[in-house]
């Protein structure tokens, strides 16, 4: 009996998903366990993997087709079963065996990884995998040329090695530009999440800002001496591990921003879940993420250092799991390490809270009456004035900006 494949649930939220590539060809024999596909949900692209034993008799869905939930995407044969039987007995058979995830997956059958695809084309034009474009580009070969053997006749990495190496392909001679290229970018689900949050959130939060200018001098003298110290480990504390850890203790002090609006309640958790934003690039399909470092209150700095690098190189790399970029309670956002010296972030909702930190950069300060140079750090918090008033962020801040001021009560 034919095997159905069908559009999974991989988060609460999902309603449809895109499929972004497929991972096997019609004939190909898969296992419990084996890789499908490509899956992009609202919030990251994670892997399908199958149910069942079969050989995969039909791909229903193409690349770059969004589909609904609980949409037919491939049909495997079963055992003893052929492929063609499979395909010509699947609208005739009377209930055919439905291989679908259920609400709640298991983090062994889906892992992350975000996935760099160029959307499929329609026509004359060309389908080819970005490595294989990229490659195609450094040597010069005309991806017209080529025939591709991925899935659906893509061009992949190794058509165009083959081609390059039998000298089959003609140079791809490329015009000088003249002009700005006009393009239109299709919206991947991820995208789509972010705007549609966005605006929900500065069109139904009311917004307000409150900013204080840090003395950064005593942090950065600590932190080069631990630096040195922790340098046999191959510990390197950076300055947002600092402010992570500051923003923990100023949570704990001021539990009002570390709280969430609930139309009939205002809702103060029993832990601190730190989200740290994260940019992606457009190579891995571009977007903000954030993924969430937990119970921050109860960690010390080497702790929160080993768990965002681990949290923001996933990220970058693999991808994250739904549950690691859940839960958060309050989100900082910084982009003093791009220089940026002062801007304004936008609330994660349901959260009140979000802190935006610029640069520590040089200027003119006065300390002790004297005009000297030293460096400087602006942190801007906005706040939902539905739970937090103007008093209690100014609170917060002091906090803050006296903990990063006086490092060293964060070591205690």
């Amino acid at each position: 009996m034919p095997i159905e494949i069908t559009m999974p649930r991989l988060s609460d939220t999902m309603e449809e998903g895109s499929l972004v590539k497929w991972r096997v060809q019609v004939g190909d024999r898969v296992t419990a366990g084996d890789l499908l596909a490509d899956i992009e949900t609202d919030k990251a692209t994670m892997e399908l993997q199958s149910f069942d034993d079969g050989v995969v008799a039909r791909l229903v869905a193409d690349e770059g087709q969004t589909l609904p939930v609980g949409e037919l995407i491939a049909v495997l044969a079963g055992e003893g079963e052929s492929v063609g039987d499979a395909v010509n007995g699947l609208d005739s058979a009377p209930a055919a065996t439905v291989a679908t995830m259920p609400d709640s997956t298991p983090s062994h059958i889906v892992s992350p990884e975000a996935v760099e695809i160029t959307p499929p084309h329609n026509g004359d034009r060309i389908r080819i995998s970005p490595v294989a474009r990229k490659i195609a580009e450094q040597r010069g070969i005309d991806p017209a040329a080529l025939t591709g053997t991925g899935p659906s006749g893509r061009i992949i990495k190794r058509d165009v090695l083959a081609a390059g190496d039998a000298g089959l392909a003609p140079p791809l001679v490329k015009p000088v530009p003249t002009a700005v290229e006009a393009k239109s970018i299709p919206l991947t689900n991820m995208r789509m999440t972010i705007a549609r949050r966005l605006v929900e959130s500065k069109t139904t939060i009311p917004h307000f800002t409150v900013t204080v200018a840090v003395d950064m001098d005593p942090l950065l003298r600590v932190r080069q001496d631990m630096n040195k110290q922790l340098a046999a480990e191959s510990v390197k504390l950076s300055v947002n591990d600092f402010i992570v850890r500051a923003c923990a203790m100023a949570l704990h002090d001021h539990p009002v921003c570390n709280s969430s609006w609930e139309q009939d309640v205002i809702r103060q958790p029993g832990t601190i879940n730190i989200g740290i934003a994260v940019a992606i690039s457009h190579a891995k399909g571009g977007g903000l993420v954030v993924p969430t470092l937990r119970d921050a209150q109860s960690k010390s700095l080497r702790q929160i250092n080993a768990q965002i690098r681990a949290l923001v190189a996933k990220a970058r790399d693999t991808g994250l799991t739904v549950e690691e970029m859940s839960d958060g309670t309050f989100t900082l956002s910084n982009l003093g390490m791009l220089g940026v010296d002062h801007f304004e972030a936008i609330i994660n909702p349901p959260q009140s809270a979000i802190l935006a930190v610029g640069a520590a950069l040089e200027k003119p300060v006065v300390r002790d009456g004297r005009i000297v140079v030293g460096r400087e750090m602006t942190c801007t918090l906005s706040c939902d004035h539905r739970v937090i008033d103007g008093a209690e962020a100014a609170k917060f801040l002091q906090t803050l900006r006296s903990l990063l001021e006086h490092p060293a009560a964060m070591l205690v």
